[in-house]
């Protein structure tokens, strides 16, 4: 037998579709709706004027907090880049000052305008290899004739004539094909070259010598077509790195004073250096053309008659002076840095062309 757990219904329950909304009324009159519910009826439109008015909340009243932990129902927080700008407020001085400063800027500003408006630049002419032309004296010292001031002289003497006209004018140009002379012989701009030497003892670093000495120009003579000369000037009886060349814009950076040049020389002595003379030279010795003191010092395997100074003076014998200022004698001077060129792989006399990177290291001077 099917069983139900549908409860019984009561007699007189059973009411019809259309008396549920009556029903519904019915309760709420009586307030009996979940549960009976205490207060006046509910007034109809009609009959809300007769109740007591409702009293407004006074404008600024203070709000009631909702207790802690309740749920708030208000709008997310806007966040600062959401939030209206305040305006800024400006007074009539804050206007005035910036019109005068506008005006003086305008002002400082007429002459540099007006020059703009007067300049019309000339049109560029497009750049030939090998057409740009060089300076006179350049043109001539780079032949190998002599120096950039001798060469501004010969042209101020009118002794040099550029295709077949004398020229007296300095910063003149000239091009390759251009025929120059100086003293009516034909010159020609040589190409650079640049000679890495071992120099010998018994050898004197010039062009020539009057007395008929071995030079170092002898040691090249028959193998290099250019004409070269030393850049700088080691003593006859001292050996060791020296360059040789025919740029004259390079020999002037590597011996001008101004440069200085680092120099590390090894010196051998007739007898011991002492510590007392050792810290003098670092600290500076009193010299007949002032005060000298050397950059580096220290001494070579432990021998103190053996002595590797390092110098940026470039003052005409200047490390034997040192020493001999100091009661000792320089048995043996020898060079083994000049300008970030050392001598190694060759012998004493020996001598080699620098290669593309030691010439890119001089024009950049990327050395001490």
């Amino acid at each position: 037998m099917r069983t139900t757990n549908k409860r019984p219904k009561r007699a007189g329950a059973t009411r019809s579709a259309g008396t549920r909304g009556a029903a519904r009324g019915a309760a709420r009159t009586a307030g009996t709706r979940g549960g009976a519910r205490t207060g006046a009826p509910k007034r109809s439109f009609a009959g809300r004027s007769e109740g007591p008015a409702r009293t407004a909340a006074p404008r600024g009243a203070a709000r009631t907090a909702a207790p802690r932990g309740a749920a708030r129902t208000a709008a997310p927080r806007r966040s600062f880049s959401e939030r209206p700008a305040r305006p800024i407020k400006h007074t009539k001085g804050d206007f005035e000052r910036v019109r005068s400063q506008i005006e003086e800027r305008e002002v400082s500003a007429a002459p540099m305008k007006a020059r703009a408006q007067a300049y019309t630049p000339k049109p560029r002419q497009p750049k030939v290899k090998g057409e740009e032309g060089v300076r006179l004296n350049k043109f001539i010292a780079n032949s190998g004739l002599c120096s950039r001031r001798e060469a501004d002289q010969y042209i101020i003497e009118g002794l040099v004539s550029v295709n077949g006209q004398v020229v007296t004018e300095l910063g003149t140009k000239v091009f390759q094909n251009d025929v120059v002379k100086v003293e009516d012989k034909v010159i020609k701009g040589e190409e650079k070259v640049y000679i890495l030497m071992n120099k010998p003892k018994n050898c004197v670093t010039t062009t020539d010598d009057p007395q008929a000495r071995k030079t170092v120009i002898d040691l090249i003579a028959g193998k290099c077509s250019q004409r070269v000369y030393p850049v700088g000037r080691l003593d006859r009886d001292t050996t060791g790195v020296l360059l040789l060349t025919n740029d004259g814009d390079l020999t002037e950076r590597l011996t001008h004073p101004s440069y200085n040049k680092k120099k590390i020389y090894q010196v051998f002595l007739d007898k011991n250096l002492t510590q007392k003379d050792f810290d003098k030279i670092l600290k500076g010795v009193h010299l007949d053309d002032g005060m000298i003191n050397a950059d580096a010092l220290s001494f070579i395997d432990g021998d103190h008659s053996q002595v590797g100074i390092e110098i940026h003076s470039g003052r005409n014998r200047i490390v034997r002076r040192i020493f001999e200022s100091l009661g000792y004698k320089v048995v043996k001077l020898d060079r083994v840095y000049f300008a970030g060129l050392t001598k190694k792989s060759l012998r004493r006399g020996q001598w080699r062309f620098l290669t593309e990177k030691e010439v890119a290291m001089l024009m950049m001077g990327s050395y001490e």
